[in-house]
This record gives structure tokens, sequence and C-alpha cells, in this order.
């Protein structure tokens, strides 16, 4: 009836693609044969095991039963509705006596003299090898539910530790934006709002991530991977950096615009350590081979201060600040800062991305005024209205010569009249009737 050859390959391909062990796929088999027995030839309600041997291939089928007090059960028809019983505890409710699957502790101890309450007893059954169609298939559905069951539980045995760590694999597909990754013996998957958006990937390609969710739902476990997560970066700065290990310097805050620019708030427990420099690393090297992983992401590197207008400061930079106010009013963290007119662009930074990434790792919000050269506030309105003002008297002037230059393109110059004058007395010339002698007589 069994392969025994075909079903000892398969063993071996499922724990070493599946890292399901030969033992979860006995029980798998097992617990199959004995739906497969109960749907042919069982009856209704009845407890059926079934023992295999992979040796022989020979089958063991038995009844169970368990030995039950009298005060345990309701004697009650099978097409009777249970009474409700949701107000008792769990150890005084009762269940619906089944000849199959019960034994009253009397009967029992007639087969066996020490029989107690709770017991298993169990009755051998017919061997059977020939199963139907709907018995096999039922056999089928078990088996694959029962591998499906110990392969989750060895993805969430072995990945459900790496959550929080960085994983690394191959490219197996892209679908629908989402990139599915190999990560050996599982697949993750990297959403499309968890990638960076300048980033192409082909299968084939080597590529790691942020394992920040192991899922194990009813339909498996999925391994979520992220590119685009702070944390992300900080176990990039990790791997280089082993002051971050050791715990003398420490990442007090990441905020990114992943695959652009992002910012990064360290601090040194040593006063005799630079934490700016251990991530630089010497001539760059660290915080290059970071960027590089990130496809050129800019990474700017501040010192961390418990001195909130001086780690603002640093967070707005390359600008030079000048004046900081901060207002803290229950939740809301306000801060007002003030620049020179010549470190307004630098402050915000292109498309205000400078002072986002400021806010962000800040926790404040920030508003940047610029001063003129005698150090009053500019108007931003009126400023912005001005240059408005300037650009439309711009745009009048340059259409009022381009009017002017298409003017004088249109007028004659003296050598055109001169020509024109010429052609002129030609045609009359031409015209004029011919006088001779003959017509003057």
């Amino acid at each position: 009836m069994f392969d025994l050859k075909q079903i000892h390959l398969v063993l071996a391909q499922l724990e070493e693609e599946k890292g399901v062990k030969k033992d979860q796929i006995i029980e798998a088999i097992e617990s199959a044969l004995a739906s497969a027995y109960k749907k042919e030839f069982g009856k209704k309600g009845q407890l059926v095991t079934c023992s295999f041997n992979f040796e022989t291939g020979e089958t063991d089928f038995k009844q169970v039963k368990k030995v039950m007090d009298p005060e345990m059960v309701l004697m009650i028809e099978e097409d009777e509705a249970m009474p409700e019983q949701e107000h008792l505890a769990e150890e005084d409710r009762k269940v619906r006596f089944n000849a199959e699957q019960h034994m009253f502790v009397e009967q029992a101890r007639l087969i066996k003299a020490d029989a107690a309450i709770g017991d298993e007893l169990i009755f051998p059954l017919e061997n059977k090898t020939d199963f139907g169609r709907i018995a096999a298939m039922t056999a089928k559905q078990v088996i694959i539910q029962k591998i499906r069951e110990a392969e989750k539980g060895f993805l969430s045995e072995k990945f459900g530790d790496k959550q929080g760590e960085i994983v690394s694999g191959t490219v197996q597909r892209v679908e629908r934006g989402n990139i599915f990754v190999d990560l050996g013996k599982a697949e993750g998957s990297i959403p499309f709002a968890e990638q960076i958006k300048s980033e192409r990937y082909k299968t084939g390609d080597r590529i790691s991530g942020y394992l920040f969710n192991v899922d194990d739902g009813g339909r498996g476990v999925f391994l979520r991977v992220s590119r685009t997560h702070p944390q992300f970066l900080q176990k990039l700065f990790e791997r280089e950096v082993p002051e971050l290990l050791e715990g003398t310097i420490e990442i007090k805050g990441i905020a990114r615009e992943p695959g652009f620019r992002s910012k990064v708030a360290v601090f040194s427990t040593d006063p005799e350590v630079d934490p700016i420099g251990a991530l630089v690393g010497q001539n760059g090297s660290r915080v290059q081979t970071v960027t590089s992983e990130l496809s050129g992401e800019r990474i700017d590197i501040i010192e961390w201060s418990e001195d909130m207008d001086d780690f603002i400061r640093q967070a707005l930079s390359p600008a030079e600040i000048l004046n900081v106010e901060i207002t803290e009013s229950g939740d809301d963290k306000l801060c007002k800062v003030q620049v020179a007119e010549d470190q307004f662009s630098l402050a915000i930074g292109r498309g205000g991305q400078n002072v986002r990434l400021a806010a962000r790792l800040t926790g404040f919000k920030i508003d940047i005024e610029q001063l003129d050269a005698m150090g009053n506030v500019i108007d931003q309105e009126a400023r912005k209205a001005e240059r408005e003002a300037e650009r439309v008297a711009a745009e009048a002037s340059e259409a009022d010569a381009q009017a002017s230059a298409e003017v004088e393109e249109e007028m004659p110059t003296e050598d055109t009249v001169d020509t024109e004058s010429e052609i002129t007395e030609t045609l009359v010339a031409d015209s004029a009737p011919e006088v001779s002698e003959d017509n003057v007589a």
C-alpha cells in the first residue's frame, strides 16, 4: 500500500527545505490514516488512533474510550439540546454521554481492575488497507494541515527571536509592488510602503532589511521586512560601530526620509570618545558603508544634548542659528528659531526637508524666522509679496524689451528705403509710353 522509499525521500526533503522534523511528519501521517479509517470504517463519535511502522509499512488501528463518572455526563439523546452551562465552572460542566467515546468506571474495572476516572482504555480495531477515494482525500488534507502547522511552529521558533534584527536573502519575485524574499527555509515580504522608492530590484538580487513583524496568522507565518524603518538604519550602524554594541555610544533618536536624507542623534557615555567621529569612522568609512546600503541616502550625524536649546541648534545644522525660543504647554512643544537671511534656505532645506527632520528628531514644532542685517524680523508675507512684485515687474520689463525689439525689426532701414525708390523708378520707366519722332510729327 505504501511506497516506503518515496515516503523516506519526502521526509528528508521536508526536513531540509521546510525545517519540519521527521517525528512531526510521522505524527501527521498517523493522524491522517486514523481520519481515513474513521471516515471509511468507523462509527459516529468513535475516537480512532493509528500507529504506522516506517520500516515495514504496517498499520495498527485502535479505539480510545475515556473512563467517566456517571455524575460527569448527561444521559440525553443525540437530537436533544444541551442545557445551558455557561454559569457553571469549567470543572462542573457535563458532557453528552457517547458510548463510542465514554465508559463508566464500573465497566472499565471489569476490563482493567485499577482503572480510574480520567483514564483512557485502548481497544484494537480490525486493520484495513483499502481506503475509498473520499477517505484518501481526507487523509491528504489532514497531512497537508499537519505539515503546515509544523512549518508554522518551525518558522515561529526560528524567526521569532530574529524580530527586530536585520535579515538577508534573495529576491524571489516582485508582485503587485511587493518584493518576496527567500530567507532560507522561509519567505519574507517587503511591502511597497516599506521600500525605498528610488530602488529597483529583480529576481536573483541580494537584499537585506529589518524584520519588523513575525505574524503567526491563521494561514501561516508571515515575515514582514522593511528598508524604510528607522531601526534598520540603527542596526546597520551597529554592524559597523562596535562602540554601539558595547554601550559606549548610544543612538538617542533617528528621523528618516528613506532614500533621501536622515538625521541621527548620538550620545557618548565616555567623555573620551567622540560619538560623531565613531559613527563617521576613519575617512568616513563607517558612514559610507551604511550610506551605500541605503542607495546613497545622506546621513547627518549630530550630538544629542539634554539642553533642548543646544539640541535644536544641532538638529537644524548645517544652518547657523541666532536665537531659539522654546514654549511647552502640556503636550504641545513649540519652538521659534531665528536665523540670518542668508541662512534661511539652509535651515528650511530643499522642500522643507531639513526642518521636517529636525522637528521629528527633537519632537518640537519648529517655526523659523529670518532677521535682516539690523536684527529685525523679516515679514515673510511682505517679503513674499515684494518678491512677487519684483518678479512681475521683471517679466513686464522683459516683455517691453521684446516688443521694442520686434518693432525695430519691422522698421525699414536707410538702405531698404533707397532700394525701394530704385525699384519704384524702374517700374515707372517701364510703364511709361515710348516717344518717337513719328509720333511727334
